[in-house]
């Protein structure tokens, strides 16, 4: 995305957060390729055959963002963490349908790579995940942050650290940190992370 749509996404939001619906439609064909590469990036590792297409995620996240209620965006940056809750929302919501009506909810411990955290192939590795992040947000709300973006938002440190407005080297601390904590809190006792 060049300076100039970059602007424009600024103002665009601007007028959402004003209450100009039309702007809403004219924002999605400039966010879209952003939204899509997101989307890309988070269903690149879940199985063949999966149900949840990444233009299928795009425009569902696209929707909750853009819905009835106030966003309440301040930036550009804002609006793609928005985008990335909603996305790691939706895919949860979907682990837990999978979880329900295929494998009847059993649970397994699996521990998050080294490098990046990778629970996309699984559905219950991805609640195990979420469940440790709800717990991590309780703990400490940036690293949960971090997390999100990076690994749900598909975000690169630099990117990250524009949308929470702080160094690389901060997102660096914070994500190191963070996936310690996550890998940890993954290899306890399983908790019951499915609900009916």
């Amino acid at each position: 995305m060049n300076e100039t749509d970059r602007g424009q996404v600024t103002q665009l939001l601007a007028e959402i957060r004003a209450g100009d619906r039309q702007a809403a439609d004219e924002l999605l064909p400039l966010v879209y390729g952003e939204l899509r590469k997101l989307a890309r990036a988070r269903m690149a590792g879940e199985p063949a055959g999966h149900t949840l297409q990444p233009t299928a995620l795009v425009h569902e996240a696209y929707l909750r963002l853009v819905g009835p209620a106030d966003p309440g965006w301040d930036t550009r940056g804002h609006f793609f963490a928005a985008a990335s809750e909603a996305m790691r929302r939706i895919l949860i919501e979907a682990a837990r349908r999978k979880g329900r009506q295929r494998h009847g909810g059993e649970l397994r411990r699996t521990p998050l790579d080294e490098e990046t955290p990778d629970a996309t192939g699984d559905p219950q590795a991805l609640l195990a995940l979420d469940w440790a992040l709800e717990r991590l947000e309780d703990k400490d709300s940036d690293m949960a942050a971090v997390v999100k973006l990076r690994y749900f938002g598909g975000l690169s440190v630099e990117e990250t650290a524009g949308a929470l407005n702080t160094s690389p080297r901060s997102v660096s601390r914070l994500w190191s940190g963070a996936r310690a904590w996550l890998h940890r809190e993954m290899t306890r006792a399983p908790s019951p992370l499915v609900q009916p």
